[in-house]
């Protein structure tokens, strides 16, 4: 009995299996044949483009029976297999990877029955304007393509075709979005060959339609979102925002930032849309416009594309989000730049009022906010306006350095007196509360300890002279400058205080560089570039003094001081004073050079060259006494000038110390010489305009003139007895012995005198 059921059992199995194997083979020649349909179908119609609607819906029929015949089969194989698993693993597993082998088919003929669905229904879409249905069913045909691509063993010809087919589908709904946001974003723009300005802007309009269909069904906000949300689905959008806010910002925002006389008008056409146009105020005259005209105008704009083109949620962001992230970097620098640079105040007094200006700017940006134009707390914009402590500096000391500059660059020949008691134009400053309480405290112990001695009220003034014009501006450039320091914030404040100190410094550097050949040329200028050094280093002493309590830490305590540019402005002077009196030296050393040595003046030829050279000197020095007339302080002068003289003595009589034979005739040509410019010599001191008052500094020529004893000493031995010499030596005290050494006289004795008994006599006297 057993073994009977048992025979039924296996006889059934078998049957069972060969069943399955039989059922396994028909449906692999089945999903063969349907493979082949399928794909000559699509072939046809996305490679050969047949029409072939009947059949390919009959197809899809077809393929829907056989997957649901695949799919009872499968599991009757899993039930057969679990049953019997023990007995008939090996062979239920072939027939397993028959089946799904035949299953992955079944899936690339589901990817292309998708990607056949999705692009009938993304055309049918693009006729009724369905522009977000048409967009994610081409999704979903690129899906499917993406899927087909996917498996390894699709070896599919028609990839190509159904890739080609896609790209078409897409740039063709591509074409009708952008056709719809042409209608929707319509610029006027002034023609690309006109030059940018103030005209060309003037052309400048944007329409913004309402974008209704022919038959008016659609709704102008419902078109617009699908066109955006169809754009943001393709990955297109991005460029065509961005397209779009290059336009705006370099024929819109920005004309209306730089112009002060460009404002927007925005017109409600109905049925048509809303237009924004610029347009010139007639009014405007001023040169920048303000911080609230700028705003307010921006607002206009933005408010306006945000009610009827931005108000648009793509994703989880609005679109005037992205807008914003686009133009916000370029269009606040533009402001900063254009607009609030040139409103930062010029006066420290004005710094309370620019206030308002930080007021408006965090007000447009709380408006930008809310239209969600702008993200974030803070930005370069509000930070800029806030920080105008810190620009006010920076714009006063760039504006400071450029004024100083354009003075030490002017003519310096323009000039003003300075007397004794001249005084700069210090400004009035609170006194201190350190110095109330220590005048309050002297107060209270005085005692009295002054010197009967008082030193003079003009002990510490500098001296009569003439200074550059520009010079005596400088010094006032840098006082206003330190007194706008005074009461600032301290980085203000020290922002200032160097730039005063810069200014010093440059006119260290640029002065002597700039004027280099007028200086070494002109002794006049030379001599006025001297008093500018004295004037600016006498007042560098205490201008320091008179601020530093008065400016914030450190300042206060100590740093605040310009007595360590004294030294170098001092030397400065002194250079180049010294070096125009080099040029002198030369100058008159070189017409000495043309008397032959004052020798042979015997010869006409020789004492003409010699007299006209000792001429030449006495004009040359003539002339520089009249060009530093009024201008150097006396004393310098009188200096310069006995230093000048000097030289040329000097040289006279070195030259006639040297001739070995000196006739009586070269003796009285030569004492004629030199008596010459002992008479006019004296009459080049001339430091004051009034003629009556130079006498004084003529008597006073030996305290100028060092060799001017020794000269005048030589015209007495040139035309004296050799007695007259020998009283005038006195045994080595007379005033001839102070002025020449023994041999030197000897020599002069032997070049005037015949070698006689008397000269020999004479010589021995001589010791």
């Amino acid at each position: 009995m057993a073994s009977f059921v048992t025979e039924v059992l296996a006889s059934s199995g078998k049957l069972e299996k060969e069943d399955l194997s039989s059922k396994i083979s028909k449906m692999s020649r089945k999903v063969e044949d349907t493979k082949e349909e399928v794909c000559d179908m699509i072939n046809k119609r996305y490679g050969d483009f047949l029409p072939s609607l009947q059949g390919s819906e009959e197809l899809m029929v077809q393929v829907d029976e056989v997957s649901k015949e695949m799919d009872a089969l499968r599991n009757c194989i899993e039930t057969e297999v679990q049953q019997n698993i023990h007995v008939a693993v090996a062979e239920y597993a072939k027939l397993k990877q028959q089946l799904e082998k035949n299953t992955i088919i079944m899936t690339m003929l589901g990817h292309l029955k998708q990607f056949h669905s999705a692009m009938e229904e993304s055309n049918k879409a693009l006729l009724d304007k369905k522009y977000v249905d048409a967009a994610n069913h081409l999704e979903r045909a690129r899906a499917s393509v993406d899927s087909l691509k996917g498996w390894k063993t699709s070896q599919l010809p028609l990839l190509s075709a159904l890739s080609s087919e896609l790209t078409v589908q897409r740039e063709n709904l591509i074409y009708h979005l952008g056709d719809e946001w042409k209608r929707l974003v319509i610029w006027s723009l002034p023609s690309s060959k006109e030059p940018a300005g103030l005209k060309s802007f003037l052309k400048v309009k944007l329409n913004l339609s309402h974008g209704c269909t022919k038959d008016g069904e659609a709704k102008p906000t419902a078109l617009l979102r699908c066109v955006l949300q169809a754009l943001a689905i393709q990955g297109d959008l991005q460029h065509k925002i961005k397209l779009f806010s290059q336009v705006l910002l370099k024929t819109m925002l920005k004309p209306l930032v730089m112009y002060p006389s460009l404002s927007v008008r925005v017109t409600e056409q109905q049925g048509e849309g809303t237009v924004l146009a610029l347009q010139c105020l007639e009014d405007s005259n001023n040169e920048r416009s303000t911080p609230s005209q700028v705003y307010s105008k921006l607002l206009l704009v933005l408010r306006t594309l945000h009610s009827h083109l931005l108000d648009v949620s793509i994703g989880d962001k609005k679109l005037s989000a992205i807008l914003g992230e686009l133009i916000w970097e370029e269009m606040s620098k533009c402001i900063i730049h254009e607009c609030l640079l040139y409103s930062i105040p010029t006066n420290s007094s004005q710094l309370e009022k620019y206030n308002t200006v930080i007021k408006e700017t965090e007000e447009f940006e709380k408006s930008l906010k809310e239209m969600e134009f702008l993200q974030g707390d803070s930005t370069d914009l509000l930070k800029y306006a806030r920080d105008v402590n810190c620009h006010f500096a920076s714009k006063k000391c760039k504006d400071v350095i450029v004024a100083a500059r354009k003075l030490m660059t002017s003519k310096m020949h323009n000039t003003v007196k300075i007397t004794p008691d001249y005084k700069l134009r210090l400004p009035k400053l609170p006194v201190p509360a350190s110095e109330l309480k220590v005048k309050h405290e002297t107060t209270k112990n005085e005692i009295t300890m002054e010197n009967k001695k008082q030193l003079s009220p003009w002990s510490m003034c500098l001296p009569a002279c003439r200074i550059s014009e520009s010079v005596q501006q400088l010094m006032e450039l840098a006082l206003n400058t330190l007194s706008e320091a005074v009461g600032s914030s301290t980085q203000c404040a020290l922002q200032l205080f160097f730039t005063v100190r810069n200014i010093f410094q440059l006119f260290y550097d640029v002065v002597p560089t700039y004027h280099k050949e007028n200086l070494l040329k002109f002794p006049h200028l030379a001599a006025i570039q001297h008093n500018n050094c004295m004037y600016l280093a006498h007042h560098l002493l205490t201008l320091g003094h008179h601020f530093r309590a008065h400016l914030p830490q450190p300042l206060s305590e100590g740093v605040a001081t310009f007595v360590d540019m004294v030294p170098g402005f001092r030397k400065l002077g002194a250079q180049c004073f010294l070096a125009q009196m080099n040029v002198q030296r030369a100058e008159l050393l070189e017409r000495l050079s043309t008397a032959h040595n004052f020798s042979n003046l015997d010869d006409e030829d020789n004492y003409i060259a010699a007299s006209k050279a000792v001429r030449q000197v006495i004009h040359q020095l003539k002339q520089l006494g009249t060009v530093w007339q009024d201008v150097l302080p006396v004393s310098i002068y009188c200096k310069a000038m006995g230093n000048l003289l000097n030289t040329a003595i000097t040289e006279v009589i070195s030259k006639i110390m040297m001739l070995e034979d000196i006739s009586s005739e070269d003796g009285e040509h030569l004492h004629t010489l030199c008596q010459t410019i002992i008479e006019e010599g004296p009459l080049v001191f001339i430091p004051l305009a009034e003629e009556n008052k130079n006498k004084k500094y003529q008597e006073e020529v030996p305290l100028y003139v060092r060799k001017w004893s020794t000269f005048k000493e030589l015209v007495i031995v040139l035309r004296a007895s050799l007695q007259e010499i020998v009283n005038r030596w006195a045994d080595g005290k007379g005033p001839l012995a102070l002025e020449f050494s023994s041999s030197e006289v000897k020599n002069l004795i032997r070049a005037l005198f015949q070698n006689t008994e008397r000269r020999a006599v004479a010589l021995t006297k001589i010791r």
